[in-house]
C-alpha cells in the first residue's frame, strides 16, 4: 500500500554517468550494470518474493543515513521500500533512477 499512497517523504532521484566513467572507474560496461539490474533487482527480487522494492540494499544506505543524521534507524524497514531503474541511453551512458516511496523522516 505505501508504494500506491507513500507514507512519509517520496523521492525519486535520477544521474546520467557517462559512458567513459563506467568503463574507466566501475571498470565494467553500461549494457553490463544494465543486464545485472535486471537479473539482480527485478528477476531475482521477485523469484525471492521481495515486498517493498527491487534494489540493490538501500536499507544499508538508509540506515546509514539516518544514523547519521539522529533518525529513528528502526524506521528503515519501510523507508527502504525502493526500486532502482537502468537503461543505456542512445548515447551509451548509463541512466538511473531510484524511486523511494516511503521515506519516514522526523522533523522538530
Amino acid at each position: 500500500m505505501n508504494w500506491i499512497e507513500g507514507r512519509g517523504k517520496s523521492v525519486v532521484v535520477e544521474a546520467t554517468i557517462p559512458r567513459d566513467v563506467v568503463v574507466k572507474t566501475l571498470k565494467t560496461t553500461v549494457k553490463a550494470m544494465v543486464s545485472v539490474n535486471i537479473n539482480k533487482n527485478f528477476i531475482g527480487s521477485a523469484l525471492a518474493g521481495v515486498v517493498g522494492g527491487f534494489n540493490a540494499h538501500a536499507s544499508n544506505i538508509v540506515s546509514a543515513v539516518f544514523l547519521a543524521t539522529g533518525q529513528d534507524p528502526a524506521q528503515n524497514v519501510e523507508s527502504s521500500n525502493c526500486m532502482t531503474l537502468m537503461e543505456e541511453t542512445d548515447s551509451g551512458d548509463l541512466w538511473i533512477s531510484c524511486t523511494m516511496p516511503s521515506i519516514e523522516v522526523g522533523t522538530v
